[in-house]
C-alpha cells in the first residue's frame, strides 16, 4: 500500500516536473544545469519564501505597535466611541450563524422571539456591525505598514533594476531565454516580494476588508502564482517588471490613505491625483505596453509556444483585468472630485452606521406621507417673526394643510 502511493507521488511529481510544462520547445532540464559560476533558478528556493512571510508577520506586528499606532495618537487620529450593543444571546447567534443584515421579515421575526420592539432589534444590528468594523487607527496602521514596505520595495527594485538592459530595452528579456543565470539581488528581491504577497495572505482575515475583498483574494493568488511559476519558469526579468510597476502605484495610494484617516483634505486630495495618474498611465498603458505585448509577442520571435506561455499570460491577462475593474473605480472617484472640488469616500470602504441613520429614515418615511412635525416653540417663534397667528389658534390636518378653528 505504501508502496503504491510512493510510486503515484513519483509518478505525479514527475509529471508536473516535466519539461514540456516550464521550458520552450527544445529545453530540457539537463540544459538547465547549475555550475560553480552559473547559478539557474530552482523550485526549492521558492520554499523559503514561507518562513521569511511569517517573518514579515511578526515586523509588521511590532512595527504597528511600537511606532505606527503611537504616531496615530501624535497625528490626532482618533477612534470613533461608539456604542456597545447590549448582550442579547438570540441576536448573537443569529449574527454570527446566519446573517449580520437580516431583512425586514427576519427582523420581525426576530423581534416576537425577544419580545422587543422592531427599532431596538435594528439599533442592536446596527451597533453590533459597527463593532466589527476596523478602528481608524487600525486602519492608519495598516497604511502605515504597507507605505514603509511598498516604498522600500520600490527603491530596492530601482537599485537592483536600473543597470539591467531589460529596463530599458524589453526585448533584451529574451535574450539568451531561457538559459540566463540568476543574479543574487535578483533572488533577494524576488524572494522579498513573494515573501510581502505571503505575509498579505496569512493576514488577510486580520486585516481591514473592503468591498473588492474577492477582487484582492484574486490578485494575491494571481500575484503568487505568477511570481512562483515566473520563478520555476526562469521568466525573471518580465516578472521583475511586473513588480516595479506595481509598487510605482501603490507608494502613493498609501500615504493618500494616512492623511485621509489624519483629515489633512488638501493633501489627501493632491495625493489623490498623483496616485490616480501613475496609477492610469502604469497599469493600463505602461503595463499593457511592456509587459503584455512583451510576453504575448516579442517572446514569440526567440521560441515556440509552449504550456508556460499560456500559463504565464493568461495570469498576466487576470492582473490586468483587475487593473481596469480598479480604474473604473479611480476614474468615478476622479470624476466625483472634478465636480465637488473634494476627494470623495473611498468607494471600497464600508460605510459606518449611527443611530443618526434611524431618525434621518423615520424623517423621510414621514416625507413621503406628506407630514410635518414642527416643536411648537420652533413653529411660534418663525410664525411671529413673519407676522401670522399662532401656530395653537390653527389645527393640523394629515395633508399638510391647516384649518382656522
Amino acid at each position: 500500500m505504501n508502496l503504491d502511493i510512493c510510486r503515484m507521488a513519483h509518478s505525479l511529481y514527475e509529471w508536473l516536473w516535466h519539461h514540456e510544462f516550464w521550458l520552450p520547445p527544445g529545453i530540457t532540464w539537463e540544459d538547465m544545469q547549475e555550475s560553480e559560476d552559473v547559478h539557474y533558478p530552482q523550485p526549492r528556493d521558492l520554499l523559503l519564501s514561507i518562513p521569511f512571510a511569517l517573518i514579515l508577520v511578526v515586523i509588521r506586528r511590532v512595527f504597528e505597535r511600537t511606532i505606527a499606532l503611537p504616531l496615530s495618537s501624535k497625528l490626532g487620529v482618533k477612534d470613533k466611541q461608539r456604542p456597545k450593543a447590549q448582550p442579547n444571546p438570540v441576536l448573537e447567534t443569529f449574527y454570527t450563524t446566519r446573517c449580520k443584515s437580516p431583512g425586514e421579515g427576519e427582523l420581525l421575526c426576530l423581534a416576537k422571539q425577544c419580545d422587543l420592539p422592531l427599532r431596538k432589534v435594528e439599533r442592536w444590528f446596527r451597533r453590533r456591525r459597527n463593532t466589527d468594523r476596523p478602528s481608524l487607527s487600525k486602519k492608519f496602521c495598516e497604511a502605515c505598514w504597507r507605505f514603509t514596505f511598498y516604498i522600500s520595495s520600490f527603491i530596492t527594485g530601482l537599485a537592483v533594476l536600473y543597470d539591467k538592459p531589460w529596463l530599458w530595452d524589453h526585448r533584451e528579456c529574451w535574450t539568451g531565454y531561457p538559459q540566463q543565470p540568476l543574479q543574487s539581488s535578483l533572488f533577494w528581491y524576488y524572494l522579498l516580494e513573494l515573501s510581502f504577497y505571503w505575509s498579505l495572505v496569512f493576514t488577510l482575515p486580520f486585516d481591514v476588508k473592503r468591498k473588492d475583498f474577492k477582487e484582492q483574494i484574486v490578485h494575491h493568488a494571481a500575484t503568487i502564482f505568477l511570481i512562483s511559476f515566473s520563478y520555476c519558469a526562469n521568466y525573471i526579468r518580465i516578472g521583475t517588471l511586473v513588480l516595479i510597476i506595481h509598487d510605482a502605484s501603490d507608494c502613493f495610494l498609501e500615504p493618500t490613505k494616512i492623511f485621509n484617516y489624519m483629515k489633512w483634505k488638501k493633501t489627501c486630495d493632491s495625493l489623490f491625483m498623483i496616485f490616480s495618474a501613475v496609477f492610469l498611465i502604469s497599469r493600463l498603458v505602461v503595463f499593457p505596453y511592456t509587459v503584455l505585448y512583451n510576453t504575448y509577442y516579442y517572446s514569440m520571435e526567440i521560441f515556440q509556444p509552449f504550456f508556460g506561455y499560456y500559463f504565464v499570460n493568461a495570469l498576466l491577462i487576470i492582473l490586468q483585468l483587475l487593473h481596469v475593474f480598479w480604474s473604473c473605480l479611480i476614474i468615478h472617484m476622479v470624476y466625483m472630485f472634478i465636480l465637488r472640488g473634494t476627494m470623495e469616500k473611498d468607494m471600497r470602504s464600508d460605510t459606518e452606521e449611527s443611530d443618526k441613520d434611524e431618525e434621518k429614515e423615520k424623517i423621510r418615511e414621514k416625507e413621503k406621507n406628506g407630514i410635518t412635525y414642527f416643536s411648537n416653540v420652533t413653529s411660534n417663534s418663525y410664525i411671529q417673526r413673519n407676522g401670522s397667528e399662532p401656530l395653537n389658534n390653527r389645527t393640523h390636518l394629515t395633508n399638510g394643510h391647516v384649518k382656522e378653528r
